[in-house]
């Protein structure tokens, strides 16, 4: 059974309340990432949004190669990437750089998304990124296999596609994510783990048994991204709430454009701030209580191996490592 690891999701937001120099934002960002690493997180993770009012990040594989040039140990990846929207080959030459740049620390987490502007914005068919996206799966994992791929699809067209250099491990470690049953099949036929939900993790590992694989190989990331731990609950949700509150309504915008997430009542609903702080979606615990609950988490899904907090867009660096730092010192010495 894998042991219980802790990281972060950077999404380089700057919202108009909040409003930074870029320069200084991604600066910081990259510094906390690599700050993280130094308080004994094990991974950091930068998730990909196209359109944003609050300019969430574009292009995660610049970002992770800043931050595996400041980083020496932590796992890197993205959390995740809208894989569609890339072509597989440059995707795939993309990965083999940054595993070579990072020292074999690279691990991506891949998607579809569920947004149809961010496909019209490249001009590409919303309602055929699934199969787009097993197309370049099949591509990409070939490629990192070290083969020589010609390939006619609906898709892409490739005639003699090869990685030079070869993927350093002879592969990238692969996460996808969604919910819907045929997400979960493509997770356990392409990926080497499920990243997500943890309600999908059990479905995800049937998914393993039903193609004739070892459930005991699956591997699960789990998103917490509404959770914090603190000592003073009721303080820590007076200066939180405003930041978390901004991310629950942007990501409630961006689910209902189009109802395509893939997962029964999954969409956050926009509300105002006092309706936030009695929702429950911002989970404060202390130190104690969560490690109680990520226990139980483990419990029930064995295959779990990581879970992924955040960095809320907005709040100041040093508040940042304050909480952090209480994950760190109290909580996950737990999982050690």
């Amino acid at each position: 059974m894998p042991r219980l690891t802790f990281g972060y999701l950077f999404d380089f937001r700057n919202p108009d309340q909040w409003k930074r120099d870029w320069h200084e934002l991604y600066e910081e960002t990259i510094a906390l990432a690599a700050w993280t690493e130094e308080a004994g997180f094990d991974a950091a993770w930068v998730p990909e949004h196209h359109l944003a009012g609050d300019s969430y990040v574009t292009s995660p594989m610049i970002a992770l190669a800043a931050m595996a040039a400041r980083t020496r140990r932590i796992r890197l990846g993205s959390a995740i990437a809208l894989a569609p929207l890339y072509h597989p080959v440059r995707f795939a030459e993309d990965c083999v750089a940054l595993d070579a740049i990072s020292g074999g620390r690279l691990e991506m987490a891949l998607a579809i998304g569920y947004r149809r502007r961010e496909y019209e914005a490249y001009g590409l068919d919303f309602t055929k990124r699934g199969a787009r996206f097993d197309e370049f799966l099949e591509i990409a994992t070939r490629l990192w296999a070290g083969e020589t791929v010609d390939f006619e699809g609906r898709h892409f067209s490739l005639k003699g596609a090869q990685l030079m250099p070869p993927a350093p491990r002879g592969r990238i470690p692969l996460h996808i994510g969604g919910f819907a049953p045929k997400a979960l099949e493509r997770v356990a036929r392409y990926a080497d783990g499920y990243f997500g939900d943890i309600g999908a993790v059990a479905p995800y590992v049937e998914k393993l048994k039903e193609l004739g694989k070892d459930p005991g190989s699956a591997r699960a990331l789990a998103t917490c991204l509404f959770m914090v731990m603190a000592e003073d609950k009721d303080a820590a949700m007076e200066e939180l709430a405003p930041y978390y509150h901004h991310v629950n309504n942007t990501y409630s915008e961006f689910m209902a454009e189009d109802q395509a997430i893939g997962m029964e009542n999954a969409a956050l609903k926009t509300m105002d701030l006092d309706a936030f702080k009695q929702s429950g979606i911002l989970q404060i615990m202390t130190p104690d209580e969560a490690v109680a609950e990520f226990e139980a988490m483990k419990a029930k899904a064995p295959a779990l191996e990581h879970l992924m907090l955040m960095r809320p867009p907005g709040l100041p660096a040093e508040r940042f490592k304050a909480y952090a730092q209480v994950l760190a010192d109290k909580v996950m010495p737990a999982f050690a």
